[in-house]
């Protein structure tokens, strides 16, 4: 008996899908750049946010939602706890914003890398 799999070729990516997950990829870039920079956060926040319509009807779509979604939960939770830093539970609100921010981009990278989508 042999243990040999069978590894079924993955269907080709239509060029709709290539360019939706390119710019899925660079959106993702930019947010994990902004750990270190903070405009590029902005930056894929927002490219993500045009790139959208670009992406309907694609593999990769829900993708874009997942993008939107952390950019705009991010950016609430980073300004509701730097107005409230003063409280110290804004310092809570800022490394809960950090710790979400990294797992939905770090999840969307391995998944969209793998030609899968998100959810």
């Amino acid at each position: 008996m042999s243990d040999t799999q069978t590894i079924q070729p993955q269907a080709q990516l239509s060029e709709a899908d290539k360019n939706a997950k390119t710019h899925a990829i660079v959106a993702y870039a930019l947010m994990l750049l902004g750990f270190f920079t903070g405009i590029g956060f902005l930056i894929g926040g927002i490219w993500g946010i045009v790139k959208k319509s670009d992406a309907q009807n694609t593999r990769f779509a829900d993708h874009y939602d997942n993008i939107t979604k952390t950019f705009l939960v991010s950016l609430v939770l980073s300004i509701v706890g730097g107005l409230t830093a003063v409280f110290i539970v804004g310092y809570l609100l800022i490394l809960v914003a950090f710790i979400y921010t990294l797992w939905k981009v770090v999840k969307g990278l391995a998944r969209i890398t793998s030609d899968k989508s998100y959810n």
